[in-house]
């Protein structure tokens, strides 16, 4: 098995839209090492970031972040160890279109 450190996904989504910002690949393991929730506008706003399993649609029980709240112009970095596997997905949602998010970690295939 081989491992790849990697930018997983990048991302500014719709505002208020749950959006997919990174799936597993078939046959591949990934540990998550962190997200970044960017603010890039000049009032504060809110993100929601869900871990669904395969296959799942979003429910209350995936948040692991709701309603985080990110001041302007700033930055909230989210230090995780999860672990994935085929197919899973972390999906995020933001108040509105000036948030960019960036994930980080290994695959392992």
């Amino acid at each position: 098995m081989a491992d790849n450190l990697k930018v997983l996904g990048q991302l500014a989504p719709s505002a208020t839209t749950d959006t997919d910002l990174y799936t597993v690949p078939e046959d591949t393991q990934t540990t998550v090492s962190s997200i970044a929730a960017v603010n890039r506008s000049g009032g504060a706003l809110t993100f929601r970031v869900a871990v669904r399993p395969k296959g799942a649609s979003v429910e209350n029980k995936h948040y692991i972040y709701y309603g985080k709240s990110v001041a302007a112009n700033d930055t909230v970095f989210i230090i995780v160890g999860i672990t994935l596997s085929d197919d899973d997905v972390i999906s995020v949602y933001a108040s509105s279109g000036d948030m960019s998010f960036s994930i980080f970690g290994v695959e392992t295939s």
